[in-house]
């Protein structure tokens, strides 16, 4: 499917211009960052970037797209013809997908000409800022969590399409399976599924659910035990799949209290490996209040798939240097009140002590794709995912996640303990802007 008018109209207004006075080849570098994290975060999780390559590679203005821009009038005949061949064919640098990020770190450098790279600037912010957020707010769970996994279970919280991105994004940042079916087929994610509350109440009894579930998919299921009455609905469990019942799910209540409970009541039936699984509107708070329940596993919803309580990353696209009329690059910054930019091409890496632990963000103007850190204790941070059009196929589908996960976990781990906490703080490490 064509990404090409996943776009605002905007852009077209200014390739139009820009062909037309001669300034849409000059050679161009934008930058993609934000200048604050959401209140009180301490960091957040680049997501997105496999999907971002996927559309660059699928940004394309076919028949339809382009009858329809004529016939909308939206861009005059010349425009038509270069959008008929658009391919782009720069560079682009970033963030691993999976790092964390910080106020003014460059998350995303594309590097192309005026009009290539001005094309591509709205559908690589929807993707990027959708999926940062939803993998910022995941990583909090996850890391409240501890060692306990967190399963994604938000997609009637969300867009259809927007439900899959964020099942893609959790699981960049730790979370172990989900719910969602087109994004376990997409990117090969584990996939779960407990039964609602409407299985139970279609039948006759309790007990006649329980059977009928356990008579489909064995032992090895999880039953719903809150339907009712928990403690009587936990024994029904227990008579209807045995000891060896896998895990009984608990969706209302005082989560806390109640999984204890429930805990000691399978342990008094001989149900010590059954597993209990908790939902109910959970965010990262609500998690960590869960530290020492007895609970084996989270399935988080709304919380996750809305960023909980921050939507969206606030993430810009700027352009910071540009080819001038002499041929000689210039850097370009945009003064705005409150909205300022930094001028100049950019690397970033990344300061760590001896002990491994991040204690700082360097960024570079001025430094180009060739920069190496001078100092070994700079983790360079930028990586090429785009080069002369080629997308590095490591990043997309599957494999692109898993690579992405294990970046993350990585990442995460070279914060302090104070990256951790829920209560409001400023970013895990300071960021330093430095002049090459």
């Amino acid at each position: 499917m064509s990404t090409a008018l996943l776009t605002d109209r905007y852009e077209l207004t200014m390739l139009q211009a820009a062909l037309a006075d001669g300034t849409a080849h000059r050679r161009s570098v934008f930058e993609v960052f934000t200048r604050r994290l959401p209140p009180g975060r301490r960091y957040g999780v680049v997501a997105g970037t496999g999907r971002v390559l996927e559309a660059i590679r699928q940004f394309r203005f076919g028949d339809a797209e382009l009858a329809w821009l004529r016939e909308q009038e939206i861009v005059n005949d010349e425009t038509l013809d270069y959008l008929a061949n658009y391919r782009f064919t720069g560079d682009v640098y970033g963030y691993a997908e999976g790092e964390v990020f910080f106020p003014g770190s460059p998350v995303l450098v594309v590097e192309s000409s005026f009009a290539e790279g001005i094309l591509l600037e709205t559908v690589i912010l929807s993707i990027l800022n959708y999926d940062s957020a939803v993998a910022s707010a995941a990583s909090r769970m996850t890391s409240a969590a501890g060692s306990r996994p967190c399963l994604e279970m938000g997609s009637r919280r969300a867009q259809e399409q927007a439900a899959v991105a964020a099942a893609r994004a959790a699981v960049v940042a730790g979370f172990t399976g989900t719910s969602n079916l087109e994004a376990g087929r997409s990117y090969d994610l584990p996939t779960i599924g407990t039964a609602a509350h409407s299985f139970t109440l279609l039948h006759d009894d309790e007990e006649a659910a329980f059977a009928s579930q356990v008579a489909a998919y064995g032992t090895r299921t999880t039953l719903l035990v809150d339907t009712y009455d928990i403690p009587t609905g936990v024994r029904r469990a227990i008579a209807a799949a045995g000891t060896e019942l896998d895990a009984v799910r608990l969706d209302s209540g005082d989560l806390g209290v109640v999984a204890r409970e429930v805990r000691d009541l399978l342990d008094s039936l001989g149900a010590a490996g059954t597993k209990i699984v908790v939902s109910s509107d959970l965010d990262e708070y609500a998690i960590a209040s869960l530290a020492v329940a007895p609970v084996d596993a989270y399935g988080v919803g709304t919380s996750v798939v809305t960023g909980s309580g921050a939507p969206t990353c606030g993430m810009v696209y700027k352009l910071v240097e540009r080819e001038g009329a002499d041929g000689r690059m210039t850097g370009v910054v945009k003064a705005s009140r409150a909205k300022n930019s930094v001028a100049g091409r950019k690397s970033a890496a990344r300061r760590l002590d001896e002990a491994g632990r991040a204690v700082e963000e360097v960024v570079l103007a001025g430094a180009d794709a060739s920069w190496t850190p001078p100092d070994g204790d700079l983790r360079l941070l930028h990586v090429p995912l785009v080069r002369a059009g080629q997308v590095d196929e490591r990043f997309v589908g599957a494999d692109g996640v898993r690579l992405a996960a294990e970046r993350h976990l990585a990442s995460r781990g070279e914060l302090g303990p104070s990256a951790r906490r829920l209560s409001a703080g400023d970013p895990a490490i300071p960021t330093t802007h430095v002049q090459l």
